[in-house]
């Protein structure tokens, strides 16, 4: 499986006139790949200025090129960045330096960004360096679905286990508990009472996770999202969510998703469930649902020889306290849950629904902002208009 991102072009055209130093690297007008490289690429002085920069670099430091260009990279990366060490290792050995999962942030951010750095000495420029940051983002990303579905996939053996091999067992216990309540006594009563309550409880567990185990292929169809994501609201706000505030950014133009109805609603019913809890009673409680169009985002299953393109992106987000640390990294795994009262299977169910459409969720955490983003693929026609498949 693999994942392609793809940056936005904020800067001048290529061909522009002047001298560019990104145009050493493939020579004179050919410039325009480094420009659509997905990964930010930098060419630093030995000053430490930047000379020249590509689209990806804008977006990352979010700056045009104009305003990037005579920067110093000390101006942009906090005291003491690794990076800036790694660019004067290059200059001292005259040799390319690669560092992995290095924490760079910028002056003022809360959090760091962690990327891959590569750095090379350029000959034709004397003390000019050649810096390339690549996001861990779309890695892990790679990592987290695998993850994910393998996730999905355990939970739903173990589905299967438990509907064949605990359901009968109990009805059994059940079933002679209530033989021995008629001839015991009312103190001795209350356990075989106790005993149905907990079989009870236990069977309702497993039918639960019962949905785990289906295997069945999924009816389709195309899909407006926001009716869904009205009909969520509505049945929150009637319920469990009825004391907070919803804010709606939707894209109105937005293409239907190819999915199945039903599930859909269960998924975000699910997330915005959870964005509920986190608020709490908090009097400023929000929760937002967006929608967007995200061109450039792909995905390829194994097996498949084309990737699929996943351009609509739907998120619920809240101003609750934000996932633990401990649990972020498996938040979508069964039994995992912050609650106390809570089972743990329903972001590992909006995990399998999501992925079952062929799509992806994940979950970004920061103190009163925690988004859970699903991205998933666009309804086609059988016979498609070329246009959109290049849109997405």
């Amino acid at each position: 499986m693999s994942m392609s991102d793809s940056a936005g072009h904020n800067g001048p055209p290529c061909g522009a006139g002047g001298f560019r130093p990104l145009d050493i690297i493939n020579g004179t007008g050919r410039s325009c790949v480094l420009e659509a490289l997905p990964n930010a690429i930098l060419t630093v002085a030995r000053d430490g200025a930047i000379e020249d920069a590509n689209a990806a670099a804008e977006a990352f430091f979010e700056m045009s090129k104009p305003l990037l260009i005579g920067h110093t990279l000390d101006r942009l990366l906090p005291f003491g960045s690794p990076l800036i060490t790694l660019i004067q290792q290059v200059r001292e050995r005259g040799a390319t330096i690669n560092e992995y999962k290095v924490d760079l942030g910028r002056p003022g951010q809360e959090s760091d960004r962690r990327v891959d750095v590569h750095c090379a000495p350029l000959p034709e420029g004397e003390g000019m360096v050649l810096v390339m940051l690549q996001e861990r983002t779309i890695a892990d990303k790679i990592d987290r679905q695998l993850t994910h579905r393998g996730a999905a996939r355990s939970v739903s053996g173990l589905a299967s286990m438990l509907a064949h091999e605990i359901k009968n067992p109990l009805s059994g216990i059940r079933g002679a508990a209530q033989l021995l309540e008629t001839s015991l006594s009312d103190a001795d009563r209350a356990l075989t009472q106790l005993i149905c309550e907990e079989t009870d409880r236990i069977v309702r567990l497993v039918d639960r996770m019962e949905v785990f185990s289906d295997a069945r292929p999924l009816k389709r169809e195309q899909v407006n999202i926001h009716s869904v994501l009205d009909h969520v609201k509505r049945v929150a706000q009637t319920g469990f969510a009825r004391n907070v505030r919803f804010v709606e950014n939707y894209d109105p133009s937005l293409p239907p998703v190819y999915a199945n109805r039903d599930q859909l609603v269960q998924a975000f019913l699910n997330l915005v469930k959870n964005a509920a809890e986190a608020v709490g009673e908090a009097v400023d409680g929000e929760i937002e649902l967006s929608t967007a169009f995200r061109p450039g985002v792909s995905l390829r299953a194994l097996g498949d020889k084309n990737p699929i393109g996943l351009p609509l992106e739907f998120c619920v987000r809240d101003n609750g306290p934000g996932v633990p640390d401990d649990i972020a990294a498996h938040l979508f795994d069964p039994f995992v849950t912050t609650k106390s009262s809570g089972t743990g299977l329903g972001l590992a169910l909006v995990a399998k629904i999501v992925n079952d459409h062929g799509g992806i969720v994940e979950c970004e955490s920061l103190p009163r902002r925690t988004t859970f983003r699903v991205l998933m693929p666009m309804y086609r026609t059988k016979r498609s208009d070329p246009r959109e498949e290049r849109r997405a």
